[in-house]
């Protein structure tokens, strides 16, 4: 039986996923108009733009707060990788709702977060998203090489931790997450080819899979205010590669684990969150179970109240992923070296 649906958002709200069209070339999409913020250059967190120079415009907002040094003296702050949701289709890092939260959230761990601004489908559909997010990885992980290159950032440098570095999402920015780990932890050079980078952890909230199959709380949802059925349909349908349906491994890797032998665990702990008001609830089930046998730990939050993307609309909400989220950040994080002997 589905979960009953947690209550949506208020009155007012204007789905965009329900305002977006295709262009006549059947290639590209006209979307909805966007609030983009600046980065900030003052305040409690600063951030500021850089690109990842790979030629196709993937770029990092870096988040850093200003003060965390009064916290823990000396230590440098763990590195969180964020990707934004949107169905694959909308949204960026300098989207008014994710940078937001990608302030908060650098404040609440505190945390340095990068925030990728991956290319958006049709225009550019999957794989291009997880190409820009291991692209992402690859770029930090040459900021923290012992000789620095050319674009060395000193905010990375000199503030962020390496050795505890976390690839995050929320919605299709969970699936980014997961894949990219994939791509870098188990069908690339692995841990060790990452160092001196270390993914200690993945976060994937409310993460966005599928399958050719409804689940039933897929089936329940054509009346969802934030994910209606033809709106889950619809983001495959402009996300995936052409010619693929819905158990292709970039929506259905629950599916492709079950069909193949069983694999050592390569993925490092992860934080699997969900809210039973979401369509995706029993995706996400699934997928906390498939991270049983693939990761190093797995922590399962999927009993809460909520509907999907409730965080960006509930402060309370927000407020309980980032404790969450510090929560496993410390857990999952090696004690601090001792000091040095005087």
């Amino acid at each position: 039986m589905a979960d009953s649906a947690a209550p949506p958002p208020s009155g007012d709200f204007t789905n965009p996923f329900l305002l977006i069209t295709l262009n006549p070339d059947g290639r590209s999409l006209a979307r909805p108009p966007d609030v983009l913020l600046p980065p900030s250059p003052t305040g409690p967190v600063v951030s500021k733009d850089v690109p990842l120079g790979s030629g196709d415009g993937a770029s990092l907002r870096l988040y850093r707060p200003r003060h965390h040094q009064q916290a823990e003296p000396g230590r440098p702050l763990p590195l969180v990788v964020f990707h934004h949701g949107g169905g694959f289709a909308l949204f960026g890092a300098a989207s008014a709702p994710y940078h937001a939260f990608c302030e908060n959230l650098a404040a609440a761990i505190p945390a340095v977060v990068a925030s990728v601004d991956y290319r958006l489908a049709p225009e550019h559909r999957l794989p291009a998203a997880h190409d820009d997010a291991v692209a992402a990885v690859l770029w930090l992980r040459r900021q923290a090489l012992p000789s620095p290159p050319p674009d060395a950032d000193p905010w990375l440098r000199d503030r962020a931790d390496f050795s505890r570095c976390f690839l995050a999402g929320s919605s299709s920015g969970g699936n980014i997450a997961y894949h990219a780990a994939r791509r870098l932890l188990v069908e690339g050079e692995g841990a060790e080819g990452l160092l001196p980078l270390r993914i200690s952890g993945l976060i994937l909230n409310q993460p966005f899979f599928g399958g050719a199959e409804r689940t039933p709380s897929e089936a329940a949802s054509a009346g969802d205010r934030i994910i209606p059925l033809p709106v889950n349909d619809l983001m495959w349908e402009l996300a995936l590669p052409e010619g693929a349906d819905r158990d292709h491994v970039f929506c259905n890797p629950v599916l492709h684990h079950r069909r193949r032998r069983p694999e050592q665990p390569l993925l490092p702990r992860c934080l699997v969150r969900g809210y039973l008001g979401d369509p995706l609830i029993d995706r996400q089930r699934e997928l906390a179970a498939m991270l049983e046998e693939q990761a190093e730990g797995t922590v399962a939050l999927l009993d809460r109240e909520g509907f999907h993307g409730v965080e960006l609309f509930d402060r309370s909400k927000a407020d309980l992923f980032f404790a969450d989220v510090k929560r496993f950040v410390s857990s999952s994080s090696p004690p601090p070296p001792p000091p040095a002997a005087a």
